[in-house]
């Protein structure tokens, strides 16, 4: 059974389950080594037990760990200040728990090409590293994400749809898949928390009606949703925002960068950890929802494959309950995987309802 979700005051909460699912973050996710330098960075809204526990884990592997803390920025994916972003440009392994994620930014881009192994964890608390760490089955996790994503690489037509309104047909056209919740096994690449695949279908081919249900992040004033943001595409790019006061903040905050490039669809993703059961607001584990779809847009890293561009920003959305029909034939309905073989997998997972 998963801890119950939600930061609790106590420093000494989960404190034993918390080291441990640390150590294995450092020594079974990320492979440090002794000698190697770790940079941990983190801002005001870190959890601070997380991120000590880390650090902690990081010095008795016999690695060096650099903790960075800072002020909560207003705008994520922005460069950091220089002291910052000179550390993580040099570091071996880079580990990130600010809450405003400095991802995809100039000085993110020069740690990969020091060789740097990366992972996103931002907003992560104490709960959330036992749930999604600490408790999971990692490598049964990662062979889960194997599975689907050869699943995924031989499809050409993919279509998804949710009874909340979604209803977006794309096509793959041979793009490769990439598995980022994997073990940090190659230098100059970002990782993910275990539990995601992500790839984007030939941007053109994108159209029809996507509706983010349960979370969006950024802008920061966002989070977990109050009200459904529905999305319609032409092409590839978001050429409507309908919805309530959500939509309205999504649709103010994208209108003030005045760049074309933040309407384009980046990125579908599947979500698969199995101590992600519901939203938290936190959008590195929301995206996770066993079963769910997170979609991203704005700028698009090269590693997702596709086409490339920068944007000014990126930003993340979820829908929780969808259906994935491949080239006619499903993968996923209603948040049930029901393809036999990955079904099958999520049994020996001992997820609910397989």
């Amino acid at each position: 059974m998963n801890y119950p979700i939600g930061i609790e005051m106590s420093k000494d909460y989960l404190s034993y389950e918390t080291a441990k699912a640390a150590y294995k973050l450092v020594k079974d996710v990320m492979l440090a080594k002794e000698g190697e330098n770790i940079v941990i960075t983190a801002d005001s809204s870190s959890d601070r037990r997380v991120v000590e526990a880390t650090a902690n884990a990081a010095y008795s592997v016999g690695a060096i760990p650099v903790v960075i803390y800072c002020p909560t920025s207003e705008n994520a994916y922005a460069e950091p200040v220089p002291p910052i972003g000179q550390a993580v440009s040099h570091a071996d392994v880079w580990i990130e728990f600010a809450y405003s994620s400095i991802m995809l930014c100039s000085s993110y881009q020069k740690a990969l090409d020091f060789g740097c192994r990366y992972i996103n964890l931002t907003g992560m608390d104490v709960t959330m590293m036992v749930n999604t760490i600490g408790k999971v089955d990692y490598k049964l996790v990662v062979e889960l994400g194997e599975l689907i994503k050869g699943k995924l690489e031989k499809a050409d037509e993919v279509i998804i749809r949710d009874k909340n309104g979604t209803d977006l047909k794309a096509y793959n056209r041979g793009r490769a898949i990439r598995h980022s919740g994997q073990i940090a096994t190659n230098k100059g690449y970002p990782y993910m928390l275990g539990g995601q695949i992500s790839w984007c279908p030939v941007e053109e081919t994108i159209n029809g009606t996507l509706v983010f249900d349960v979370a969006l992040f950024p802008p920061t004033e966002l989070g977990l949703l109050n009200s459904n943001i529905v999305l319609t595409f032409e092409n590839g790019r978001v050429v409507n925002i309908d919805g309530g006061k959500d939509a309205a903040v999504f649709r103010a905050w994208l209108e003030n960068f005045e760049d074309e490039n933040m309407y384009r669809l980046a990125h579908y993703s599947l979500g698969f950890n199995p101590g992600v059961t519901k939203a938290t607001g936190r959008i590195v584990e929301d995206e996770r929802i066993f079963g769910c779809m997170e979609f991203g847009i704005g700028s698009q890293g090269s590693q997702i494959k596709g086409a490339f561009w920068t944007a000014a920003s990126h930003t993340d959305g979820v829908v929780s309950k969808p259906s994935i029909i491949l080239d006619g034939k499903p993968l996923e309905i209603n948040g049930k995987y029901v393809d036999p073989e990955v079904a099958a997998l999520c049994k020996k997972l001992n997820i609910n309802g397989y």
